[in-house]
C-alpha cells in the first residue's frame, strides 16, 4: 500500500488515541493517482470514482475484493469534465455538465451542457441525445425512489464561458491592468449577479427529459456536500454561494409527490479557536451509525466578513484554507469531534460499513491526494481506520 509516510503515521496516531489499537479493519487500498474535482458514485457492491484530475480515467473498487484495488473502468468517451453533477439510477451512472476544455486546441474551458452514461454490464460510455437546461458545473445530483435525478446549483454557462474566454485572451504580464479588471468585474458581483441555477432540476432517465419542481428558495450554490438521510430525504451542507464566497447554511429538501420543500437546520459551527464557520466547499460528508459526519473542505478565512462589509470581491488578497475539522449533527445540533490527518477538500465521500469513506481529494499544496480511509463515529468518539 503506497502512504506517505506523514500521514501513515498522523493515521496510527490518530486510531491508537481513538481507542482502536489492534481493532483497525482491513485497509482501504490507495488510488494508483490523485483524484479531485471528480466523480463519486456506487453501483452494487462497487464504488466509482474518476474524471478532474484523472481526466478520462475511471476506477472502481470491489468491496467484496477490497484486496484487488482500485480497478480500472472504460474511459470516459468525450474530454474530461472537472466539477460534474453525477448520479446513478436503473443502475447506470450518469454523468452532468461539468466544465473543460471542448477540444485540446481549444482556447480556454467551457462549461458542458452533455450529458453521459455509463452502462456497468457492458462497461461502456454513451453521449446521450439531450443537453442540460443550465450550467451544471458544481453542481449536486440527488437520486429520487422513482428513478429521476435531482439536480441543484451549478454555474452559469454563460457568465462563466465568457469570463474565462475574456481573461485567457488577456496577456496579465504586458496588460495587467486589463486583466485586473476582467477579474475585478466578475469576481466583484454579489451572489445573486452570477444567476446560478436556482431551479430543482429533474432529468428523467427512462426519457431523456427534463422538468423541474420550482425554485430553491435560498441562494444556490456550488461544490455543496449532499446526504440522503432517508428516502427523499437529503441535507445540502455548505457550498459556495459566489466564488471564493462559502456559506455555514445547512438546507434539508425533501422530496414528494408534489415537489420539493426545504427547511433551514443548524448550520455547522466554527471550529474550535476560530470565531466564525466561513463555511466549506468540497467537504466529505457521509453516514456513521445513523449520525451525519461532515469533515474537511477549503475555504478563504476572511471572505465572510469582507462580504458583509460589501466587499464582494470577498477572497481577494485571501490565502486559501484547506479544513481537518470533523463534524457530527448529533439530533439539530453539530458537535466538532476531531480531526483528518491533514487538511483536505473536493474528494470523493461514500458511507460505507457505518463508516465515511475519505477518498482523494486535494491538498494544501494543491496536490491531487491518492489517499483512501475511513471515518466512524459511534457516538463517543471518532475513529480513523486506513
Amino acid at each position: 500500500m503506497t502512504r506517505r509516510m506523514g500521514l501513515c503515521a498522523a493515521l496510527a496516531s490518530v486510531a491508537i488515541m481513538a481507542g482502536m489499537g489492534a481493532a483497525v479493519a482491513e485497509e482501504w487500498p490507495d488510488l494508483p493517482v490523485g483524484i479531485k474535482n471528480g466523480i463519486a458514485a456506487q453501483i452494487g457492491d462497487r464504488l466509482i470514482v474518476g474524471l478532474g484530475s484523472a481526466g478520462t480515467d475511471i476506477l472502481a473498487l470491489d468491496l467484496n475484493d477490497r484486496a484487488a484495488g482500485w480497478q480500472k473502468l472504460a474511459s470516459f468517451d468525450d474530454p474530461a469534465p472537472s466539477q460534474p453533477a453525477a448520479a446513478v439510477s436503473g443502475g447506470a451512472l450518469y454523468v452532468f455538465s461539468g466544465s473543460g476544455k471542448a477540444d485540446a486546441a481549444a482556447a480556454s474551458p467551457v462549461i458542458f451542457d452533455t450529458v453521459h452514461r455509463y452502462d456497468p454490464q457492458a462497461d461502456a460510455w454513451e453521449t446521450l441525445g439531450t443537453t442540460t437546461p443550465a450550467g451544471l458545473l458544481g453542481a449536486s445530483a440527488m437520486t429520487l425512489g422513482d428513478g429521476r435525478i435531482a439536480i441543484i446549483g451549478g454555474y452559469n454557462k454563460e457568465l462563466f464561458d465568457r469570463y474565462i474566454a475574456d481573461v485567457t485572451a488577456i496577456d496579465k504580464e504586458a496588460e495587467p491592468e486589463r486583466w485586473n479588471a476582467v477579474v475585478n468585474d466578475y469576481m466583484g458581483m454579489t451572489p445573486k449577479e452570477y444567476r446560478w441555477n436556482d431551479r430543482v432540476l429533474l432529468f428523467d432517465p427512462a426519457d431523456k427529459s427534463w422538468s423541474d419542481l420550482g425554485a430553491n428558495p435560498e441562494l444556490p450554490n456550488t461544490g455543496a456536500a449532499v446526504v440522503e438521510t432517508a428516502p427523499g430525504e437529503f441535507l445540502v451542507i455548505n457550498g459556495e454561494i459566489k466564488p471564493g464566497l462559502r456559506t455555514d447554511a445547512v438546507k434539508r429538501v425533501t422530496f414528494g409527490a408534489d415537489g420539493a420543500t426545504w427547511q433551514a437546520v443548524a448550520p455547522v459551527p466554527a471550529p474550535a479557536g476560530s470565531e466564525l464557520q466561513e463555511g466549506l466547499a468540497g467537504a466529505y460528508a457521509g453516514l456513521s451509525h445513523d449520525h451525519v459526519i461532515v469533515a474537511g473542505g477549503a475555504n478563504f478565512p476572511g471572505a465572510r466578513q469582507n462580504a458583509e462589509a460589501g466587499n464582494w470581491f470577498a477572497h481577494e488578497g485571501l490565502s486559501k484554507h484547506w479544513a481537518s475539522d470533523v463534524f457530527v449533527l448529533d439530533g439539530e445540533q453539530w458537535q466538532e469531534v476531531g480531526e483528518l490527518p491533514l487538511g483536505l477538500a473536493y474528494g470523493a465521500s461514500f458511507s460505507v460499513d457505518d463508516t465515511l469513506l475519505v477518498v482523494g481529494g486535494e491538498d494544501a499544496t494543491g496536490t491531487a491526494r491518492m489517499d483512501v480511509f475511513a471515518l466512524e463515529w459511534n457516538g463517543d468518539k471518532l475513529a480513523i481506520l486506513d
